[in-house]
């Protein structure tokens, strides 16, 4: 008789990938949009995820203003406080029990009452959260590396201000790779490495080993949005392996936005196989359709991994985050009783 399949939304895991515009559940959306009166565009509204296929200029550019629409819902404190709230629920539901949620202040900033009020808000919204859902809640501030570099050190000090309250734990770098190299940015991550930061630029999502290597050898990074790129690499793969780099790897993202063609396509059995730390992550699930959970059954379904496989990727997450050692000793014992019973 075979063994009966395990709820993966009952996995105990932690979740490392999560933007905070792109958290946002489409009901809240709907109703952000209409109490200010914002024109949302059917890729929004449909319910199907649309296909961006960000590979080119066009795609990236559609997502980007699909992006910017959803976060111009965003206009109050009250705003915040439902969105950190309504996310640290979502992953409660899908067995996260640590959340760390990547946000860049200074798109919020203008309506908040500056950087340093939309970065106190955001705690606020984080604290409260955490106390509603008891989901742990971590925040890794990002750069845009398409700004200019200098805008990216403001940020970096900016978080650097907040390293030693526990809440900000990380410095990211997000969008476009092909537009704004890691290297580039060396010093804000000087600043926040300093700090007391971990380095979590986004990396070999869009590029490729290239871009990877410089995130690693040149901004020190600990954990790497994405990293699927890697396995185009061998020596690279080994080289994440024997550093212990987290691949932040975000399956169903990754087909939404053309990096592969279909959910088998993803490297995830390679990168796993190559002993690349994995923690998976949802990226941005209001335009992706999916969360944390779904990203499992993806490698349940897609790539073979059984139970036990499974299991080892929530504790590749868990191992992967910051959260205090009494919080990855229960999760930890969770996945090893889920795996059990």
């Amino acid at each position: 008789m075979d063994d009966p399949v395990r709820d993966v939304r009952a996995l105990p895991k932690a979740h490392l990938h999560l933007h905070f515009t792109g958290s946002m559940r489409t009901a809240t959306l709907l109703e952000l949009a209409d109490r200010y009166r914002v024109h949302l565009p059917g890729a929004l509204t449909s319910g199907t995820p649309p296909r961006l296929r960000a590979t080119d200029e066009r795609g990236w550019f559609r997502f980007q203003r699909l992006y910017d629409i959803a976060r111009s819902c965003v206009r109050g404190e009250d705003d915040v406080h439902r969105l950190v709230r309504e996310a640290a629920e979502d992953d409660a539901a899908e067995g996260s029990g640590w959340l760390e949620i990547q946000v860049d202040p200074t798109s919020y900033a203008p309506r908040l009452g500056g950087l340093t009020p939309a970065v106190e808000v955001i705690l606020d919204a984080v604290e409260e959260a955490e106390r509603a859902t008891g989901v742990g809640i971590a925040v890794v501030i990002a750069a845009n590396r398409t700004k200019h570099q200098l805008e990216a050190r403001t940020l970096a000090r900016l978080a650097a201000r907040y390293a030693d309250r526990g809440r900000v734990v990380g410095f990211g770098l997000s969008n476009d790779e092909r537009r704004g190299r890691a290297l580039d940015f060396e010093r804000a991550f000087a600043i926040a490495r300093r700090s007391g930061l971990f380095a979590n630029p986004h990396g070999g999502e869009l590029d490729g080993p290239r871009s990877i290597r410089e995130c690693v050898e040149v901004l020190g990074a600990r954990r790497l949005g994405h990293g699927v790129r890697a396995a185009e690499d061998p020596l690279l793969m080994d080289e994440l392996a024997r550093l212990g780099v987290v691949c932040e790897v975000c399956p169903a993202s990754n087909v939404a936005l053309g990096v592969y063609e279909k959910p088998s396509d993803v490297p995830l059995r390679k990168l796993f196989e190559a002993g690349v730390p994995i923690a998976l992550g949802a990226d941005d699930p209001l335009l992706f359709g999916s969360r944390l959970a779904a990203q499992y059954e993806i490698a349940r379904h897609e790539h073979g991994f059984d139970d036990a496989e499974l299991a080892e990727l929530a504790r590749q997450s868990i191992r992967g985050s910051v959260a205090r050692e009494d919080v990855r000793a229960k999760l930890l014992a969770g996945v090893d009783a889920w795996l059990a019973g």
